[in-house]
């Protein structure tokens, strides 16, 4: 691999922007009363759909850490398959995937209702943050190539 630029230390300001954005996000998801495991397990999928290895080994250890389970982590890209996960845990991961993909299907009407039945205003505001800031720290880290090694 090819050295690259560290985007957090050519620009530190603008990382501590983002960073300053993440602690927003995580402080708007425990004040709509999203569990904190679970909140690690919304940025676990959103690294996961991204491909980047730097976080989603960061936010597998944050989730264990958390007190989630391997069996959580390990359905986690199958969540649809799987019955680990409450109604309410199933419309955020709609939600997580929804804002991921947008650019391939937007964030449709449906798909959002479906969401509404389930998570009040306050808890799709904090999600959908959390989701754009996950998704700017993968690309913070994939564009500056951060390693990942055992």
């Amino acid at each position: 691999m090819s050295t690259r630029i560290n985007l957090g230390k050519a620009l530190p300001n603008l990382y501590q922007a983002v960073a300053g954005l993440d602690k927003s996000a995580a402080s708007a998801l425990a004040d709509a009363g999203v569990e904190s495991g679970f909140s690690h397990l919304i940025a676990l999928r959103v690294s996961q759909i991204n491909q980047c290895a730097y976080c989603v080994r960061m936010h597998t250890r944050d989730a264990l850490a958390a007190g989630e389970t391997t069996d959580r982590i390990a359905v986690l890209p199958a969540w649809r398959e799987s019955g680990y996960f409450s109604d309410k845990e199933r419309a955020a991961l709609e939600m997580v995937e929804a804002v991921t993909f947008i650019s391939d299907v937007q964030f449709a009407d449906k798909a959002y209702e479906k969401v509404a039945v389930h998570l009040s205003s306050s808890e799709i505001a904090a999600i959908a943050w959390k989701v754009i800031v996950v998704n700017a720290w993968n690309r913070i880290a994939i564009s500056s190539r951060y390693e990942v090694g055992p």
